[in-house]
């Protein structure tokens, strides 16, 4: 709608946009990373950058090779990720995205200039006109804080973001190396099934060793020949999750990881005040209270414009020429506005108030689905903790005293060829359980820190939502 007013009011109009674009946000330099680079360090003590130039790319790309020329620990790994996966700069480009929105929402609206000019017999008439919306520029204070509200969220999206894909790498890293120290307990059981495979034919071929005890040694040889091949391949996929979170290829590929799992620390974290710890430093639990107070001033505004959704002023400038007269200039103005009969705004005031309902219930959601996760994910991490030690102080020192006295006996020949069989299976599957804990117990660290920190999703997934969650 257009309005329409006299140069008072123009200028008063021109004064009013002066004075609100001078409170107006403007860009920051670095699109409001730092913020995200101080999140991050707090929790992780990792350098990020958001690469938007050549320089930038360079350097990031230096400390990835200095990394790279030695083998990755998990926290190596977590740096190079930070500097080199795209998916991770693509969450930038949405903090970058956010802050355009931001900058765009709080400057007044433009106003509108138009000029129309009508002649006949001799006569013309040329009238000029400034339009601008009164409403848009008394609601621009409210606006622009919801405004900066949705961009703080945005930056805690990008450092949440950055947490998580921390989290999958560290879920990739100790499955690449846990697959790793598989393939090597297999290659070396294959190497002692195929001996006693061997032996077992040879004694066989002696009438020594009946065809069922032959069969039965043959066996254990073929299935750890089957299980190496799946240990391999197992190896190779979680090198190449792993790849893929790095960011790497080309020359990268060619990175180095552990063929072993660390070991246990002497004694697991304490954590017994683990739920308050979650629930104030979880950053998708701060998101969503912010989202509630965004929610809280947009339903402010819409019940401030409930009734009065239109609001045009224009000045009007108006000369006319006429060949018979003398020509004269006519100035005014123009007020358009809607009237409220038959929507009084009561359905968009319940819309929001609706949305903001919706907001402050998944609020309180996932603050007890919070304490719930934390919970969880620490007993998990004793648990996991628990298992693993016992192999290593208990079940793995008895394997090998039973290794031990099994070969001295076989040596005496007080034991026979299929005794030692058994008992090298259970050794083995003694060992590849106490891989499988290991890997356990730092997945359920990993677990606990994101639990703590971050949230249940990961990264990547976040990332391909990040768009959407902005809007």
């Amino acid at each position: 709608m257009t309005v329409a007013r006299s140069k008072p009011v123009f200028g008063m109009l021109v004064l009013l946009s002066t004075t609100l674009l001078s409170g107006c946000a403007s860009f920051p330099p670095d699109s409001g990373f730092s913020a995200v680079s101080e999140v991050t360090a707090a929790k992780e003590a990792k350098e990020t950058a958001f690469v938007r130039s050549a320089d930038e790319a360079e350097r990031a790309e230096a400390i990835v090779r200095r990394l790279l020329a030695r083998a990755l620990n998990a926290d190596d790994a977590v740096q190079v990720a930070f500097l080199n996966n795209k998916g991770l700069q693509a969450a930038y480009n949405e903090l970058a995205l956010a802050e355009a929105d931001m900058v765009e929402q709080s400057l007044p609206p433009n106003p509108t200039f138009s000029v129309s000019r009508i002649a006949g017999n001799g006569a013309s008439e040329i009238e000029r006109q400034v339009v601008g919306d009164i409403l848009a520029l008394a609601a621009l204070p409210l606006r622009s804080d919801i405004a900066r509200e949705r961009f703080r969220q945005a930056q805690l999206r990008a450092a949440l973001a950055t947490l998580r894909v921390a989290a999958d790498v560290r879920r990739a890293y100790f499955k690449a190396v846990a697959a790793n120290e598989m393939s090597a307990l297999l290659t070396d059981a294959k190497a002692t099934a195929e001996s006693i495979a061997t032996l077992a034919k040879r004694l066989g071929e002696t009438g020594s060793l009946n065809k069922l005890d032959q069969a039965r040694e043959q066996v254990f040889y073929a299935e750890t020949t089957t299980d190496l091949a799946t240990a391999r391949q197992e190896a190779s996929s979680s090198r190449e999750r792993l790849t893929r979170l790095l960011g790497l290829w080309g020359g990268g590929l060619a990175f180095r990881i552990p063929d072993k799992l660390p070991a246990l620390p002497k004694k697991p974290r304490a954590l017994p005040s683990v739920e308050v710890d979650a629930i104030a430093h979880r950053i998708d639990l701060q998101i969503a209270r912010m989202e509630v107070v965004a929610l809280a001033e947009a339903l402010d505004l819409t019940t401030a414009t409930r009734f009065v959704t239109l609001l045009d002023v224009a000045g009007i400038d108006r000369r006319t020429k006429d060949p018979e007269s003398p020509s004269f200039r006519e100035r005014g103005f123009d007020v358009q506005f809607q009237i409220p009969i038959w929507d009084g705004g009561e359905v968009r005031v319940r819309q929001s108030a609706a949305i903001y309902d919706q907001a402050f219930n998944r609020l309180t959601e996932k603050a007890v689905n919070v304490r719930s996760e934390a919970r969880d994910a620490y007993r998990t991490y004793r648990s996991a903790y628990d298992i693993a030690s016992h192999y290593q102080r208990e079940v793995l020192p008895l394997r090998k005293i039973i290794a031990e006295e099994m070969q001295l006996r076989f040596s005496a020949m007080q034991d026979d060829v299929f005794a030692l069989l058994v008992e090298v299976r259970q050794r083995i599957a003694s060992q590849r359980a106490a891989i499988d804990a290991n890997r356990d117990f730092f997945l359920a660290q990993a677990e606990l820190r994101n639990a703590v920190n971050g949230g249940g999703e990961s990264g990547l997934t976040l990332v391909a939502q990040a768009a959407g969650g902005a809007n």
